[in-house]
């Protein structure tokens, strides 16, 4: 059974930036896909970046050119650096991977715990 682990959510204020990280248990950061999602208060969960095995990535429209994905296969971990944060990025980040997933939640197998990030205004 994979194991993900975010982590790096927390307390910040509009305009600043975060890394989060999700660490796996299982060599299959180079494999897989990995992505992010996050789910606001109140909301559906939504999908937020995927990064391939051939590195391929993309973004929801809402983060791109704010948002980067990137994992270090060597430490088994992919990353969510997030910049120009805006109170509406508030929310339970989760990172999940999946062997040949891309948008859909429904197609990726496991799942993290969820890191929360709080955007102030």
């Amino acid at each position: 059974q994979v194991q993900l682990v975010e982590s790096g959510g927390g307390l910040v204020q509009a305009g600043g930036s975060l890394r989060l990280s999700c660490a796996a248990s299982e060599r299959i950061v180079s494999i897989y896909t990995m992505g992010w999602f996050r789910q606001a208060p109140g909301k559906e969960r939504e999908f937020v970046a995927f990064i391939t095995w051939s590195s391929r990535t993309d973004y929801a429209a809402s983060v791109k050119g704010r948002f980067t994905i990137s994992r270090d296969n060597a430490k088994n971990t992919v990353y969510l650096q997030m910049n120009s944060l805006e109170p509406e990025d508030t929310a339970v980040y989760y990172c999940a991977s999946s062997e040949a997933g891309r948008w859909r939640e429904s197609e990726y197998d496991y799942w993290g715990q969820g890191t929360q990030v709080t955007v102030s205004s």
